[in-house]
Protein backbone atom coordinates (compact mmCIF):
# COMPACT_ATOMS: atom_id res chain seq x y z
CA UNK A 1 0.00 0.00 0.00
CA UNK A 2 1.96 3.17 -0.91
CA UNK A 3 2.27 5.82 1.50
CA UNK A 4 3.23 9.72 0.41
CA UNK A 5 6.53 10.76 2.26
CA UNK A 6 5.57 14.13 0.55
CA UNK A 7 2.53 15.30 2.01
CA UNK A 8 2.27 17.10 5.43
CA UNK A 9 6.09 17.25 5.44
CA UNK A 10 5.86 19.84 8.09
CA UNK A 11 4.03 17.85 10.62
CA UNK A 12 7.57 16.30 12.04
CA UNK A 13 10.93 17.41 12.91
CA UNK A 14 14.02 15.19 12.26
CA UNK A 15 14.03 11.76 13.68
CA UNK A 16 14.22 12.71 17.30
CA UNK A 17 11.25 10.99 19.26
CA UNK A 18 10.73 14.20 21.32
CA UNK A 19 10.14 16.15 18.47
CA UNK A 20 8.30 13.28 16.79
CA UNK A 21 5.68 12.96 19.50
CA UNK A 22 5.56 16.90 19.76
CA UNK A 23 3.77 16.66 16.22
CA UNK A 24 1.23 14.22 17.29
CA UNK A 25 -2.26 15.54 17.50
CA UNK A 26 -5.36 13.11 18.00
CA UNK A 27 -3.59 10.98 15.80
CA UNK A 28 -6.23 8.30 14.71
CA UNK A 29 -9.15 11.28 14.89
CA UNK A 30 -10.93 13.02 11.77
CA UNK A 31 -10.10 16.40 12.51
CA UNK A 32 -13.91 17.06 12.98
CA UNK A 33 -13.87 19.57 15.71
CA UNK A 34 -17.58 19.27 16.03
CA UNK A 35 -19.97 20.22 19.22
CA UNK A 36 -21.10 17.08 21.21
CA UNK A 37 -24.63 18.49 20.27
CA UNK A 38 -23.90 17.84 16.52
CA UNK A 39 -22.22 14.27 17.49
CA UNK A 40 -25.42 13.39 19.09
CA UNK A 41 -27.49 14.19 16.37
CA UNK A 42 -29.35 11.61 14.26
CA UNK A 43 -28.05 10.88 10.78
CA UNK A 44 -30.07 7.97 9.90
CA UNK A 45 -32.83 5.47 11.54
CA UNK A 46 -31.68 2.09 10.43
CA UNK A 47 -33.10 -1.70 11.74
CA UNK A 48 -29.84 -1.53 14.10
CA UNK A 49 -31.09 1.02 15.91
CA UNK A 50 -30.77 4.97 15.24
CA UNK A 51 -26.97 6.11 13.70
CA UNK A 52 -25.49 9.28 15.01
CA UNK A 53 -22.27 11.60 13.48
CA UNK A 54 -20.18 10.11 15.83
CA UNK A 55 -21.36 6.35 15.17
CA UNK A 56 -20.35 6.87 11.36
CA UNK A 57 -17.66 8.86 12.24
CA UNK A 58 -15.91 6.14 14.41
CA UNK A 59 -16.51 3.95 11.64
CA UNK A 60 -14.39 5.71 9.05
CA UNK A 61 -11.86 6.38 12.24
CA UNK A 62 -11.43 2.68 12.35
CA UNK A 63 -11.21 2.40 8.49
CA UNK A 64 -8.41 5.21 8.53
CA UNK A 65 -6.25 3.57 11.40
CA UNK A 66 -5.94 0.46 9.55
CA UNK A 67 -5.17 1.64 6.11
CA UNK A 68 -1.61 3.38 7.82
CA UNK A 69 -1.22 0.94 11.01
CA UNK A 70 -1.48 -2.35 8.74
CA UNK A 71 1.68 -1.05 6.67
CA UNK A 72 3.18 -0.03 9.42
CA UNK A 73 3.18 -3.20 10.71
CA UNK A 74 4.35 -5.05 7.60
CA UNK A 75 7.15 -2.59 7.70
CA UNK A 76 7.89 -3.61 11.41
CA UNK A 77 8.23 -7.03 10.13
CA UNK A 78 11.11 -6.31 8.22
CA UNK A 79 12.92 -3.58 9.74
CA UNK A 80 12.38 -4.28 13.69
CA UNK A 81 15.11 -4.43 15.29
CA UNK A 82 14.08 -6.78 18.14
CA UNK A 83 11.72 -9.85 18.33
CA UNK A 84 8.99 -7.74 20.25
CA UNK A 85 8.83 -5.18 17.62
CA UNK A 86 8.52 -7.78 14.82
CA UNK A 87 6.16 -9.44 16.91
CA UNK A 88 4.36 -6.53 17.45
CA UNK A 89 4.05 -5.87 13.88
CA UNK A 90 2.24 -9.03 13.42
CA UNK A 91 0.19 -8.11 15.82
CA UNK A 92 -0.80 -4.66 13.92
CA UNK A 93 -1.38 -6.84 10.33
CA UNK A 94 -3.36 -9.20 12.30
CA UNK A 95 -5.32 -7.46 14.11
CA UNK A 96 -5.97 -4.66 11.42
CA UNK A 97 -7.59 -7.19 9.21
CA UNK A 98 -9.63 -8.39 11.19
CA UNK A 99 -10.96 -5.12 12.43
CA UNK A 100 -11.20 -3.82 8.37
CA UNK A 101 -13.19 -6.98 7.52
CA UNK A 102 -15.91 -6.58 10.28
CA UNK A 103 -15.63 -2.59 9.20
CA UNK A 104 -16.46 -2.35 6.24
CA UNK A 105 -19.39 -5.10 6.17
CA UNK A 106 -20.65 -2.67 8.63
CA UNK A 107 -20.02 0.66 6.37
CA UNK A 108 -22.01 -1.74 3.61
CA UNK A 109 -24.93 -1.83 5.75
CA UNK A 110 -25.09 1.50 7.00
CA UNK A 111 -24.50 2.96 3.93
CA UNK A 112 -21.37 4.98 5.15
CA UNK A 113 -18.56 5.43 3.16
CA UNK A 114 -15.25 4.32 3.82
CA UNK A 115 -11.77 5.84 2.93
CA UNK A 116 -9.18 4.21 0.27
CA UNK A 117 -6.29 5.88 2.00
CA UNK A 118 -5.40 7.35 5.40
CA UNK A 119 -4.95 11.08 6.15
CA UNK A 120 -1.81 12.81 5.88
CA UNK A 121 -0.95 13.06 8.64
CA UNK A 122 -0.94 9.53 9.40
CA UNK A 123 0.81 8.75 6.54
CA UNK A 124 3.21 10.79 7.45
CA UNK A 125 3.50 8.77 10.80
CA UNK A 126 4.68 5.98 7.87
CA UNK A 127 7.32 7.68 6.39
CA UNK A 128 8.77 9.59 9.31
CA UNK A 129 8.89 5.69 10.81
CA UNK A 130 10.11 4.29 8.19
CA UNK A 131 13.14 6.94 7.52
CA UNK A 132 14.72 5.44 10.49
CA UNK A 133 16.45 2.19 11.10
CA UNK A 134 17.63 -0.16 13.80
CA UNK A 135 16.41 1.03 17.51
CA UNK A 136 15.70 4.00 16.35
CA UNK A 137 12.72 2.52 13.77
CA UNK A 138 11.69 0.60 16.62
CA UNK A 139 11.31 3.91 19.23
CA UNK A 140 9.94 5.82 16.92
CA UNK A 141 6.95 3.47 15.46
CA UNK A 142 6.54 2.27 18.69
CA UNK A 143 5.96 5.76 20.26
CA UNK A 144 3.66 7.00 17.38
CA UNK A 145 1.84 3.87 17.25
CA UNK A 146 1.27 3.78 21.25
CA UNK A 147 0.43 7.66 21.18
CA UNK A 148 -2.65 7.56 18.00
CA UNK A 149 -4.01 4.04 20.39
CA UNK A 150 -3.93 5.59 23.60
CA UNK A 151 -6.24 8.22 21.89
CA UNK A 152 -8.42 6.33 20.07
CA UNK A 153 -8.68 4.12 22.97
CA UNK A 154 -11.30 6.75 25.20
CA UNK A 155 -12.98 7.07 21.77
CA UNK A 156 -14.03 3.73 21.68
CA UNK A 157 -14.75 3.83 25.47
CA UNK A 158 -17.72 6.41 24.39
CA UNK A 159 -18.90 5.30 21.55
CA UNK A 160 -20.04 1.82 23.04
CA UNK A 161 -21.13 3.43 26.11
CA UNK A 162 -23.24 5.94 24.13
CA UNK A 163 -24.23 4.13 21.02
CA UNK A 164 -27.98 2.76 20.48
CA UNK A 165 -26.39 1.23 17.28
CA UNK A 166 -25.77 -3.08 17.30
CA UNK A 167 -23.53 -2.90 14.53
CA UNK A 168 -21.50 0.47 15.92
CA UNK A 169 -21.78 -1.36 19.22
CA UNK A 170 -20.24 -4.77 17.75
CA UNK A 171 -17.55 -2.83 15.91
CA UNK A 172 -16.58 -0.97 19.39
CA UNK A 173 -16.25 -4.27 21.08
CA UNK A 174 -13.63 -5.83 18.42
CA UNK A 175 -11.70 -2.42 18.49
CA UNK A 176 -11.28 -2.34 22.02
CA UNK A 177 -9.60 -5.19 21.97
CA UNK A 178 -8.10 -4.68 18.93
CA UNK A 179 -6.38 -1.64 20.09
CA UNK A 180 -5.96 -2.91 23.85
CA UNK A 181 -3.57 -5.61 22.18
CA UNK A 182 -1.75 -2.97 20.36
CA UNK A 183 -0.83 -0.95 23.49
CA UNK A 184 -0.12 -3.89 25.15
CA UNK A 185 2.59 -5.07 22.27
CA UNK A 186 3.90 -1.63 22.00
CA UNK A 187 4.76 -1.19 25.72
CA UNK A 188 6.82 -4.66 25.54
CA UNK A 189 9.01 -3.32 23.25
CA UNK A 190 10.45 -1.41 25.89
CA UNK A 191 10.95 1.93 23.65
CA UNK A 192 8.35 4.00 25.19
CA UNK A 193 8.61 7.00 26.29
CA UNK A 194 5.33 7.14 28.94
CA UNK A 195 5.67 11.19 29.70
CA UNK A 196 5.88 12.32 26.48
CA UNK A 197 3.23 10.12 25.30
CA UNK A 198 0.69 10.49 28.04
CA UNK A 199 1.66 14.76 27.41
CA UNK A 200 0.39 13.95 23.72
CA UNK A 201 -2.85 12.25 24.32
CA UNK A 202 -4.15 14.79 26.57
CA UNK A 203 -2.83 17.93 23.53
CA UNK A 204 -5.10 19.62 21.65
CA UNK A 205 -5.62 19.45 18.33
CA UNK A 206 -3.16 21.71 15.96
CA UNK A 207 -3.33 20.53 12.36
CA UNK A 208 -6.02 21.99 10.06
CA UNK A 209 -8.92 19.55 9.33
CA UNK A 210 -7.52 18.67 5.49
CA UNK A 211 -4.40 16.90 7.31
CA UNK A 212 -6.68 15.27 9.99
CA UNK A 213 -9.20 13.76 7.14
CA UNK A 214 -8.83 10.90 4.60
CA UNK A 215 -9.42 11.93 1.55
CA UNK A 216 -12.94 10.56 0.20
CA UNK A 217 -12.21 7.70 -2.39
CA UNK A 218 -12.06 8.09 -6.18
CA UNK A 219 -15.70 7.15 -7.69
CA UNK A 220 -15.66 4.10 -9.02
CA UNK A 221 -12.68 2.79 -7.19
CA UNK A 222 -11.93 -0.85 -6.00
CA UNK A 223 -12.54 -1.04 -1.81
CA UNK A 224 -8.63 -1.34 -0.33
CA UNK A 225 -8.64 -4.86 1.19
CA UNK A 226 -6.26 -5.57 3.90
CA UNK A 227 -5.36 -9.15 3.69
CA UNK A 228 -5.99 -11.28 6.49
CA UNK A 229 -2.66 -13.22 6.90
CA UNK A 230 -2.86 -16.62 8.22
CA UNK A 231 0.51 -17.43 8.33
CA UNK A 232 0.95 -14.81 10.95
CA UNK A 233 -0.37 -17.23 14.43
CA UNK A 234 -0.90 -14.38 16.68
CA UNK A 235 -3.77 -13.60 19.42
CA UNK A 236 -4.97 -10.45 19.31
CA UNK A 237 -8.55 -10.17 20.95
CA UNK A 238 -7.09 -10.81 24.85
CA UNK A 239 -3.25 -9.29 25.54
CA UNK A 240 -1.31 -11.19 27.61
CA UNK A 241 0.09 -8.35 30.27
CA UNK A 242 3.57 -7.78 30.35
CA UNK A 243 5.13 -8.85 33.63
CA UNK A 244 5.24 -7.02 36.70
CA UNK A 245 8.68 -5.90 37.86
CA UNK A 246 8.62 -6.56 41.95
Amino acid sequence: MPVSRNMAGTVFVGGAVALTLAAVAYPTMLGFQTTSSAQTRVIANTQWGPLTEADRDFVVKVRAAGLWEYPLGEIALKKGSTPAMREAGKHLIVGHARLDELDRKVAIQLNITLPNQASPQQQQFVATSVAQNGKQFDTTAANILRVTHGSIFTVIAKVRATTENTLVRELANLANDTVLDHITVMEKTGTIDFDQVLAQQSAPPTLPKDQLTPPPPQPGAPVVVLTPRPDLNVNTASPTPSPVVG
